[in-house]
């Protein structure tokens, strides 16, 4: 039987985490990126998909291709950040299955049916931007989750065959104290849960 985490993780992970905008010049070491992705490819997903895809941008020519999509209030925020990810899907995700889900051919049901795979896809690419949120967090990155762009130009530019679609940013780094808004309070249980 597992124990539960202690106070200090949830709070890291939950309860006192917070969504920064602002963050210090410290730089991410590539090395954390690739611990962060070795973290959160555990996270489960249907049939072990994997749709989840990530640009992670660093560079002043990746913000410049990312700004012309973005929010004029959002701008800002990417440009103070030492990193950007476009959490995306791989719209082909099951091109992988053969290798990644044994238990039986889930391949040919997405292959020939491309609302499925789409409706899949975007469902788990989401959980596993979730995913990097956490693990992000679990290695003692602040983030800054955003929407507030348009999709279709950050497509055009970084994804142009179509294959990966964009679907939210984050902002990676070390928060600024005080980087953050105000925050809000949250819905009760009674106010968003059934139990039947």
């Amino acid at each position: 039987m597992k124990n539960s985490l202690n106070q200090a993780a949830l709070d890291q992970l939950f309860l006192t985490a917070r969504t920064f905008n602002n963050f210090t010049d410290r730089p991410v070491a590539g090395e954390t990126l690739h611990a962060l992705y070795d973290l959160l490819k555990w996270g489960p997903t249907a049939v072990n998909c994997q749709s989840g895809r990530y640009v992670f941008i660093q560079s002043s020519e990746g913000r410049n291709r990312l700004r012309p999509a973005l929010m004029p209030g959002n701008v800002a925020k990417v440009d103070g950040a030492p990193v950007t990810v476009i959490v995306a899907t791989d719209r082909w995700f099951y091109e992988y299955l053969r290798g990644q889900w044994t238990a039986y051919d889930a391949q040919k049901g997405f292959a020939e049916n491309q609302e499925l795979a789409a409706a899949t896809g975007f469902r788990n690419g989401s959980l596993a931007g979730a995913y990097l949120i956490l693990a992000a967090r679990a290695l003692g990155l602040d983030c800054g989750p955003m929407s507030g762009f348009d999709n279709a130009k950050v497509d055009a530019e970084f994804f142009p065959d179509g294959r990966w679609g964009s679907n939210f940013l984050v902002n990676l780094g070390y928060g600024q104290e005080g980087g953050f808004y105000p925050r809000g309070p949250r819905l009760t249980f009674e106010e968003t849960c059934l139990v039947v």
